[in-house]
């Protein structure tokens, strides 16, 4: 085997070129952490393109099951689900002679915007009490709850990476 001996010394690291390179790895670091948020911040923003894109589709598809006659409507509703939980909860399908059970979302997706916890860490607010909604009766530049649910929209007044508003997403 070979092994080097240099003169007796113990060959190894002084504390100021240890403090430098902890220095260097301190400002990298530094350096990161801004892009990490940009990284968070672009998949909530995905999450929630998503959301919007099954919430709406299911509602769509709820309105042309009432349109097809296969969900009762009474003369005065607009055909759209009275509440989100319609979608996923189901409802009957009354041309089937078993009168099944339509369903249009497995589960509800939460606003990834809207962030309420509680003491211990917990997401108690029902996923359907994290959307904003909007009735058939209102219009779209002032959205309010009415009789039903035509279309949902984050609540979160902060504003996208496009420089829109999530609320207008």
């Amino acid at each position: 085997m070979f092994f080097l001996k240099i003169s007796g010394r113990h060959q190894g690291f002084t504390l100021i070129e240890l403090l430098i390179v902890v220095a260097i790895m301190a400002i990298l670091a530094t350096a990161a952490l801004p892009l990490r948020e940009l990284m968070v911040k672009r998949e909530k923003e995905q999450e929630l393109r998503v959301a919007l894109r099954q919430i709406r589709t299911a509602i769509d598809a709820y309105k042309q099951a009432v349109d097809e006659g296969k969900i009762a409507k009474k003369a005065d509703e607009s055909g759209y689900p009275p509440r989100l939980e319609e979608l996923f909860m189901g409802v009957q399908d009354i041309k089937s002679p078993d009168k099944k059970i339509i369903y249009f979302l497995r589960r509800l997706p939460r606003d990834p915007m809207f962030t309420e916890l509680d003491v211990t860490g917990i997401e108690v607010t029902p996923a359907a009490d994290t959307w904003g909604k909007r009735s058939y009766e209102s219009p779209w530049d002032s959205p309010k709850e009415g009789d039903d649910v035509f279309d949902v929209y984050s609540r979160s007044e902060a504003i996208g990476l496009n420089g829109i508003p999530y609320r207008e997403w």
